[in-house]
Protein backbone atom coordinates (compact mmCIF):
# COMPACT_ATOMS: atom_id res chain seq x y z
CA UNK A 1 0.00 0.00 0.00
CA UNK A 2 1.55 3.35 -0.95
CA UNK A 3 1.15 6.14 1.79
CA UNK A 4 2.63 9.38 2.41
CA UNK A 5 3.41 10.10 -0.88
CA UNK A 6 4.78 13.43 -2.29
CA UNK A 7 6.61 13.07 -5.29
CA UNK A 8 6.62 10.43 -8.28
CA UNK A 9 9.25 9.26 -10.97
CA UNK A 10 7.83 7.58 -13.66
CA UNK A 11 9.92 5.49 -16.32
CA UNK A 12 9.33 6.11 -19.70
CA UNK A 13 9.85 3.40 -22.31
CA UNK A 14 7.43 0.31 -21.32
CA UNK A 15 5.61 1.68 -18.75
CA UNK A 16 4.08 4.96 -20.96
CA UNK A 17 4.23 4.10 -24.29
CA UNK A 18 3.59 0.26 -24.28
CA UNK A 19 1.88 -0.31 -21.06
CA UNK A 20 4.61 -2.84 -19.89
CA UNK A 21 5.05 -4.80 -23.16
CA UNK A 22 8.73 -5.09 -23.48
CA UNK A 23 10.05 -2.94 -26.61
CA UNK A 24 11.20 -6.06 -27.97
CA UNK A 25 7.31 -7.59 -28.45
CA UNK A 26 6.06 -4.61 -29.57
CA UNK A 27 8.32 -4.60 -32.21
CA UNK A 28 7.77 -8.76 -32.70
CA UNK A 29 4.51 -8.00 -33.34
CA UNK A 30 5.58 -5.51 -35.92
CA UNK A 31 7.39 -7.90 -38.01
CA UNK A 32 4.99 -10.62 -37.56
CA UNK A 33 2.31 -8.14 -38.67
CA UNK A 34 4.11 -6.89 -41.55
CA UNK A 35 5.31 -10.27 -42.58
CA UNK A 36 8.73 -10.43 -42.14
CA UNK A 37 10.00 -14.14 -42.36
CA UNK A 38 12.45 -14.57 -39.59
CA UNK A 39 12.39 -16.41 -36.38
CA UNK A 40 12.01 -14.48 -33.19
CA UNK A 41 15.16 -15.64 -31.84
CA UNK A 42 16.76 -14.12 -35.32
CA UNK A 43 14.70 -11.20 -34.49
CA UNK A 44 15.88 -10.79 -31.21
CA UNK A 45 19.90 -11.42 -32.36
CA UNK A 46 19.10 -7.86 -34.52
CA UNK A 47 16.88 -6.43 -31.96
CA UNK A 48 20.11 -6.41 -29.33
CA UNK A 49 22.42 -5.30 -32.10
CA UNK A 50 20.15 -2.28 -32.82
CA UNK A 51 19.84 -1.42 -28.92
CA UNK A 52 24.03 -1.98 -28.94
CA UNK A 53 24.46 0.54 -31.97
CA UNK A 54 22.23 2.88 -31.12
CA UNK A 55 23.86 3.03 -27.15
CA UNK A 56 26.93 3.75 -29.02
CA UNK A 57 26.84 5.45 -31.89
CA UNK A 58 24.85 8.62 -32.26
CA UNK A 59 21.97 8.08 -34.87
CA UNK A 60 19.54 9.79 -32.77
CA UNK A 61 19.29 13.38 -32.96
CA UNK A 62 17.57 15.59 -30.26
CA UNK A 63 14.97 16.77 -32.92
CA UNK A 64 14.25 13.06 -33.87
CA UNK A 65 10.13 12.37 -32.65
CA UNK A 66 9.62 8.96 -31.96
CA UNK A 67 8.44 7.36 -35.36
CA UNK A 68 11.98 9.22 -36.66
CA UNK A 69 13.34 6.74 -33.66
CA UNK A 70 11.64 3.94 -34.69
CA UNK A 71 12.30 4.26 -38.13
CA UNK A 72 15.96 4.21 -37.42
CA UNK A 73 15.49 1.40 -34.97
CA UNK A 74 13.75 -0.86 -36.97
CA UNK A 75 16.22 0.03 -40.42
CA UNK A 76 19.26 -0.95 -38.05
CA UNK A 77 17.43 -3.97 -37.31
CA UNK A 78 16.37 -5.60 -40.70
CA UNK A 79 19.71 -4.45 -42.38
CA UNK A 80 21.29 -6.68 -39.44
CA UNK A 81 18.89 -9.56 -40.74
CA UNK A 82 20.15 -9.36 -44.28
CA UNK A 83 23.57 -8.30 -43.52
CA UNK A 84 23.35 -12.09 -41.38
CA UNK A 85 21.88 -13.57 -44.50
CA UNK A 86 18.42 -14.52 -42.09
CA UNK A 87 16.27 -12.40 -44.14
CA UNK A 88 17.12 -12.49 -48.36
CA UNK A 89 15.57 -9.71 -50.08
CA UNK A 90 16.15 -6.21 -52.12
CA UNK A 91 16.94 -3.20 -50.47
CA UNK A 92 13.72 -1.22 -51.25
CA UNK A 93 11.62 -4.05 -49.92
CA UNK A 94 13.45 -4.08 -46.98
CA UNK A 95 13.40 -0.28 -46.47
CA UNK A 96 9.31 -0.26 -47.20
CA UNK A 97 8.68 -3.09 -44.64
CA UNK A 98 11.02 -1.66 -42.43
CA UNK A 99 9.03 2.02 -42.16
CA UNK A 100 5.75 -0.05 -42.34
CA UNK A 101 7.31 -2.31 -39.15
CA UNK A 102 8.13 1.72 -37.51
CA UNK A 103 4.61 3.07 -38.28
CA UNK A 104 2.87 0.09 -37.19
CA UNK A 105 4.62 0.46 -33.36
CA UNK A 106 4.58 4.35 -33.48
CA UNK A 107 0.41 3.41 -33.48
CA UNK A 108 0.53 1.26 -31.16
CA UNK A 109 1.88 3.98 -28.76
CA UNK A 110 -0.32 6.59 -30.09
CA UNK A 111 -3.26 3.70 -28.94
CA UNK A 112 -1.36 3.08 -25.32
CA UNK A 113 -1.01 6.96 -24.88
CA UNK A 114 -5.10 7.50 -24.83
CA UNK A 115 -4.72 5.82 -21.11
CA UNK A 116 -1.56 6.41 -19.75
CA UNK A 117 -1.91 10.08 -21.12
CA UNK A 118 -5.01 11.04 -19.03
CA UNK A 119 -3.80 9.18 -15.28
CA UNK A 120 -0.20 11.11 -16.03
CA UNK A 121 -2.24 14.60 -16.08
CA UNK A 122 -4.27 13.78 -13.29
CA UNK A 123 -1.50 12.83 -11.16
CA UNK A 124 0.42 15.77 -12.31
CA UNK A 125 -2.15 17.84 -10.93
CA UNK A 126 -1.70 16.72 -7.23
CA UNK A 127 1.85 15.74 -7.27
CA UNK A 128 5.42 16.56 -8.69
CA UNK A 129 6.46 14.53 -11.34
CA UNK A 130 10.03 13.58 -12.34
CA UNK A 131 11.08 11.17 -15.70
CA UNK A 132 13.97 8.86 -15.10
CA UNK A 133 14.18 7.13 -18.31
CA UNK A 134 17.36 5.03 -20.52
CA UNK A 135 17.18 7.37 -23.35
CA UNK A 136 18.97 8.62 -26.33
CA UNK A 137 18.68 12.34 -25.96
CA UNK A 138 15.41 13.21 -27.55
CA UNK A 139 12.79 12.13 -24.77
CA UNK A 140 11.89 16.27 -24.70
CA UNK A 141 11.25 16.41 -28.53
CA UNK A 142 9.32 13.12 -27.73
CA UNK A 143 7.27 14.61 -24.81
CA UNK A 144 6.32 17.35 -26.84
CA UNK A 145 5.20 14.94 -29.71
CA UNK A 146 3.27 12.68 -27.37
CA UNK A 147 1.80 15.69 -25.02
CA UNK A 148 2.90 14.26 -22.39
CA UNK A 149 4.57 17.57 -21.08
CA UNK A 150 3.31 17.28 -17.65
CA UNK A 151 7.39 16.61 -15.87
CA UNK A 152 8.90 19.04 -13.97
CA UNK A 153 12.73 17.30 -14.15
CA UNK A 154 13.61 14.93 -17.03
CA UNK A 155 16.39 12.81 -16.14
CA UNK A 156 17.66 11.18 -19.37
CA UNK A 157 20.63 8.86 -19.56
CA UNK A 158 22.32 10.16 -22.41
CA UNK A 159 22.35 13.35 -20.76
CA UNK A 160 23.35 12.58 -17.09
CA UNK A 161 25.69 9.62 -18.09
CA UNK A 162 24.39 7.04 -15.48
CA UNK A 163 22.00 4.15 -16.80
CA UNK A 164 19.70 1.93 -15.03
CA UNK A 165 20.10 -0.24 -13.40
CA UNK A 166 22.23 2.04 -11.15
CA UNK A 167 20.53 3.29 -8.32
CA UNK A 168 22.25 6.69 -8.40
CA UNK A 169 20.32 7.63 -12.01
CA UNK A 170 16.78 7.06 -9.55
CA UNK A 171 19.03 9.17 -7.21
CA UNK A 172 19.15 12.40 -8.94
CA UNK A 173 15.12 11.87 -9.92
CA UNK A 174 15.01 12.45 -5.44
CA UNK A 175 17.19 15.10 -5.72
CA UNK A 176 15.24 16.50 -8.29
CA UNK A 177 11.40 16.09 -6.45
CA UNK A 178 13.70 17.47 -3.19
CA UNK A 179 15.03 20.67 -5.47
CA UNK A 180 11.44 21.49 -6.79
CA UNK A 181 9.76 21.31 -3.55
CA UNK A 182 12.28 22.94 -1.76
CA UNK A 183 11.29 26.50 -3.14
CA UNK A 184 8.18 25.59 -0.25
CA UNK A 185 10.47 24.62 2.22
CA UNK A 186 8.92 20.56 1.85
CA UNK A 187 11.13 18.17 2.45
CA UNK A 188 11.06 14.76 0.57
CA UNK A 189 12.71 12.04 1.51
CA UNK A 190 12.96 8.87 -1.21
CA UNK A 191 10.85 7.41 1.39
CA UNK A 192 8.01 9.60 0.30
CA UNK A 193 8.07 9.20 -3.45
CA UNK A 194 6.99 6.40 -5.33
CA UNK A 195 9.14 4.63 -8.90
CA UNK A 196 6.44 3.56 -11.21
CA UNK A 197 8.53 1.31 -13.83
CA UNK A 198 7.85 -1.86 -15.98
CA UNK A 199 11.54 -4.01 -15.49
CA UNK A 200 11.29 -5.31 -12.57
CA UNK A 201 15.67 -5.37 -12.52
CA UNK A 202 16.19 -1.60 -14.14
CA UNK A 203 13.18 0.16 -12.10
CA UNK A 204 11.95 -1.46 -9.39
CA UNK A 205 15.32 -3.05 -7.13
CA UNK A 206 17.55 0.00 -7.77
CA UNK A 207 14.38 2.52 -6.59
CA UNK A 208 14.11 0.04 -4.00
CA UNK A 209 17.83 0.41 -2.83
CA UNK A 210 17.71 3.95 -2.41
CA UNK A 211 14.43 3.51 -0.13
CA UNK A 212 11.54 4.79 -3.00
CA UNK A 213 8.56 2.95 -2.70
CA UNK A 214 7.45 1.56 -5.75
CA UNK A 215 4.82 0.50 -8.43
CA UNK A 216 5.50 -2.34 -10.87
CA UNK A 217 3.54 -2.65 -13.86
CA UNK A 218 3.98 -5.94 -14.54
CA UNK A 219 3.76 -7.16 -18.00
CA UNK A 220 5.41 -9.13 -20.79
CA UNK A 221 9.17 -8.75 -20.33
CA UNK A 222 12.34 -9.80 -21.77
CA UNK A 223 12.32 -13.07 -20.15
CA UNK A 224 15.01 -13.11 -18.75
CA UNK A 225 14.40 -11.40 -15.13
CA UNK A 226 14.92 -13.11 -11.38
CA UNK A 227 11.50 -11.91 -9.55
CA UNK A 228 10.70 -11.31 -6.11
CA UNK A 229 7.36 -10.14 -6.09
CA UNK A 230 7.71 -9.42 -2.17
CA UNK A 231 9.63 -6.70 -3.20
CA UNK A 232 7.32 -3.97 -4.75
CA UNK A 233 5.16 -1.91 -2.75
CA UNK A 234 2.77 -2.39 -5.20
CA UNK A 235 1.82 -4.92 -8.17
CA UNK A 236 -0.84 -3.82 -10.88
CA UNK A 237 -0.58 -5.64 -14.82
CA UNK A 238 -2.26 -2.32 -16.44
CA UNK A 239 -1.36 1.18 -15.86
CA UNK A 240 -5.10 1.58 -16.13
CA UNK A 241 -5.05 0.73 -12.48
CA UNK A 242 -2.41 3.00 -11.50
CA UNK A 243 -4.11 6.36 -10.50
CA UNK A 244 -6.39 4.10 -8.22
CA UNK A 245 -3.67 3.39 -6.03
CA UNK A 246 -2.65 7.18 -5.20
CA UNK A 247 -5.01 8.50 -1.95
CA UNK A 248 -6.72 11.74 -3.68
CA UNK A 249 -7.53 14.86 -2.17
Amino acid sequence: MLQNIQGIIFDYGGTIDTNSLHWSEVLWEGYERIGIPVSKEEFRTSYVFAERALAKHPYIKPEHNFLDLLTIKCDLETSNLVERNVWNVSNTERKTKSDAIAKYCYEYVLNVLETSRPIIQKLSSEFPLVLVSNFYGNIQTILKDFKLEYFQEIIESAVVGVRKPDPQIFQLGVDALHNITNTNKITMPASSIVVIGDSFSKDILPATQIGCQTVWIKGKGWGDELIDETIPTEIITNISHLYDLFPHK
